[in-house]
C-alpha cells in the first residue's frame, strides 16, 4: 500500500496516514490537519482524500467517515478555535 497517491488525470490526492497508536485520540485532528496542508499547498483543481491506513487503529471506518463528509468537515473548519489548533499543528517552526 503506497501511502501517498497522486492522479493527475482525475485531479485526485489521496494520503493514508498511521495514528502512531490503535486508540489514538488525535486522529481525526491529525486528518483534518493533513488535509488543510494540503489543500493549503495543492491547486486547487485537486479533490483531497485523506484516510487512516486500513487496520492502523480501532475506529478507522468512523474517522474516515468523518474526513470524508464534506459538510461536517467544512463546519470544522469555519470553527475558530477548531482552525486555530489546526493551524498551530500545521505550522513551521
Amino acid at each position: 500500500l503506497s501511502l501517498i497517491q497522486v492522479n493527475n488525470e482525475t485531479n485526485q490526492i489521496k494520503v493514508n496516514f498511521t495514528p502512531t497508536i490503535p486508540h489514538c485520540s488525535m486522529a481525526t485532528l491529525i486528518g483534518l490537519s493533513i488535509r488543510v496542508r494540503l489543500i493549503r499547498a495543492l491547486p486547487a483543481r485537486f479533490k483531497v482524500v485523506v484516510e487512516i491506513t486500513p487496520g492502523s487503529h480501532s475506529t478507522e471506518f468512523a474517522i474516515n467517515k468523518q474526513l470524508a463528509d464534506k459538510e461536517r468537515v467544512a463546519a470544522a473548519l469555519e470553527n475558530s478555535t477548531l482552525i486555530g489548533v489546526i493551524n498551530q499543528c500545521i505550522s513551521r517552526p
